[in-house]
């Protein structure tokens, strides 16, 4: 059974609206994200995890106690992987940006959250760790468009009322139309893939080239925020 007090499910709009004032003030400011999240999540996250925990894929994961963030602690066999695939393209994303799997979680971390149990904290420390990845696999980079873009993207696949929180407060806060219409691609490629971010086998995935699990998931070229960008 899932234990319904493993979380603080009390909706705190205007702790999350402070939150995400102060990182738009300062995008680099990771842990308000994780602010917004855990104000705003409500019930949301259980919901979520129920639908893992019925699929496939997540009904393996479970059972198998599986640690993402250990898999992509593992820089050498990152490295190691082949040219254009997930993995090695990761590990150099991560490089690129003086990024660690491992600092992520620092960022996480709220001395006022109570830590979760069982099932529900490896579904949440798998949402968490596979951040970066969906970076890569996207091809939203860390930039606070690419952060603003990826939230957009990814909200189709959680229904995150945080992530919609951030989104809507920064595209009210933008007023340039071509930034806006990245942001607006963004959302509309997020809802058009074929695949289920929560529920994807990313250690199967790591060894597969990009291009090709671009193709498979229907996951489209960023073209507006590329354009943006250049």
């Amino acid at each position: 059974m899932l234990a319904q007090d493993t979380l603080d499910t009390r909706l705190r709009p205007l702790e999350a609206v402070k939150a995400a004032r102060r990182l738009l003030a300062n995008p680099e400011a990771t842990p308000e994200v994780f602010a917004v999240l855990r104000a705003m999540r409500g019930g949301s996250v259980l919901r979520l995890f129920q639908r893992f925990r019925n699929h496939a894929t997540g009904r393996r994961i479970l059972a198998e106690n599986r640690n993402l963030l250990a898999t992509l602690s593992d820089r050498a066999s990152l490295a190691a992987m082949p040219v254009g695939s997930l993995g090695h393209d990761y590990q150099s994303f991560m490089a690129a940006e003086n990024l660690s799997a491992e600092g992520l979680l620092a960022s996480s971390q709220s001395r006022d959250e109570a830590p979760a149990a069982g099932d529900v904290k490896l579904f949440r420390d798998r949402m968490r760790d596979m951040h970066d990845l969906t970076h890569t696999l996207t091809g939203y980079g860390r930039d606070p468009l690419g952060e603003l873009c990826l939230l957009a993207f990814t909200f189709s696949h959680t229904r995150s009322p945080g992530m919609a929180l951030i989104v809507l407060m920064g595209f009210l806060k933008i007023k340039s139309w071509p930034v806006r219409r990245a942001v607006i691609e963004a959302w509309r490629h997020g809802r058009k893939t074929n695949c289920w971010f929560p529920g994807m086998d990313w250690e199967a995935l790591l060894p597969e080239r990009l291009e090709h699990l671009r193709r498979r998931f229907d996951i489209a070229e960023p073209i507006a925020y590329r354009a943006v960008m250049a």
